[in-house]
């Protein structure tokens, strides 16, 4: 992998320890710790503004925390380039998507390949996953409907051939019947042995879809344990999530 990395004892995909982070002289996270296992869904949630997408850019090395340390299947990546880590296999699906509108379906997923230690993705699965997607292949993005570039986006981040995949917002602004196609990408894709840690306002959707749960506010960690747990019971989500719940 390169001299960037430094080994990592850790038996989990990701490993995030007691990271800050700031835009400038703004702290935006405060000693955040959280973990992903290999395989494992988890869900990040919290109020707007909480640090969520903050957590996600660092460990994209996009907002490189000042303290701290970030692990990525065994390796220290509190330091490495954005593209390093990507190429080490952390896929990402932004809120806004990021396709390119003036080129076709085609070729934006054949931006999205490389190869990585971890299972290669191929178009024929993503086919599987969303059986649109076939029929769009020579379509120009820019005349896609948002679920359609929400297909575009996952699938992209697959050909990657990712060990963990970053979901920031993925059912923000679709129709509630792709909500629900992409929740079930989420399962899939940890059936599949996928990580995903996915961050969504929709809390009961991202607690039904997800293995544990982090919940964020005012970029500390206010609460850490099974999604199930938190699911069934409303009175501690409403708590923690307020209206968001």
């Amino acid at each position: 992998m390169g001299s960037h990395f430094g080994a990592w004892e850790n038996d989990h995909m990701l490993n995030v320890k007691d990271i800050s982070a700031f835009y400038g002289e703004t702290q935006a996270l405060f000693g955040v710790s959280l973990d992903v296992g290999a395989g494992e869904s988890v869900a990040l949630l919290g109020a707007n503004g909480a640090g969520k997408t903050t957590i996600l850019r660092s460990i994209l090395g996009l907002t490189p925390p000042r303290q701290g340390s970030i692990a990525f299947d065994g390796r220290d990546v509190t330091r490495v380039p954005t593209h390093e880590i990507a190429k080490a296999g952390v896929g990402w699906v932004p809120d806004d998507r990021r396709i390119f509108p003036s080129l076709k379906v085609q070729t934006n997923l054949n931006l999205g390949r490389k190869k990585t230690r971890f299972r290669s993705w191929h178009e024929k699965d993503c086919f599987e996953l969303f059986s649109a997607l076939e029929y769009l292949l020579d379509r120009d993005c820019e005349n896609l409907s948002g679920g359609e570039m929400q297909m575009v986006a996952i699938s992209r981040a697959l050909l990657g051939s990712p060990g963990l995949i970053l979901f920031d917002e993925p059912s923000q602004g679709l129709a509630p019947k792709l909500v629900q196609d992409v929740l079930n990408a989420i399962v899939q894709l940890k059936n599949e042995g996928v990580s995903v840690l996915v961050v969504e306002q929709n809390a009961l959707a991202a607690l039904e879809v997800t293995d544990r749960v982090y919940v964020l506010d005012k970029g500390q960690i206010i609460y850490a344990g099974a999604s199930s747990n938190l699911l069934d019971d409303t009175a501690l989500r409403r708590t923690l999530l307020g209206a968001a719940a």
